[in-house]
């Protein structure tokens, strides 16, 4: 069961959601760019320049965090997300190598 801000166990995470997340592109540069620093990076929201509105990237967020492969914690009137690597390459491997192997636009 997904924790109070929405954050599946490792167990709980399914490929199906994270598929799903990953096949937006603009979810999936998040991802890249997380992956692309180093370990344990927080960023918040508005630092990936989304080209979309404030509601649209709140939603991106959703997803990610849904599936299981960013979490977010609140700082003051922002929310940091971190990837979760080291979930994700034990329930997922080599998942992570793939994205960051994907040709950018």
């Amino acid at each position: 069961m997904p924790d109070a801000e929405g954050h599946p166990d490792r167990g709980e995470m399914e490929l199906g959601k994270v598929l799903a997340a990953l096949a937006d592109p603009l979810r999936r540069s998040v991802v890249r760019e997380l992956a692309a620093a180093p370990d344990g990076t927080a960023r918040t929201c508005s630092s990936f320049a989304l080209p979309v509105s404030k509601a649209t990237v709140t939603h991106h967020f959703r997803v990610l965090r849904e599936a299981g492969l960013v979490r977010q914690v609140d700082r003051g009137n922002s929310r940091m997300a971190t990837l979760r690597r080291s979930d994700i390459e034990q329930r997922f491997p080599g998942l992570l190598a793939l994205l960051a192997a994907e040709p950018t636009a």
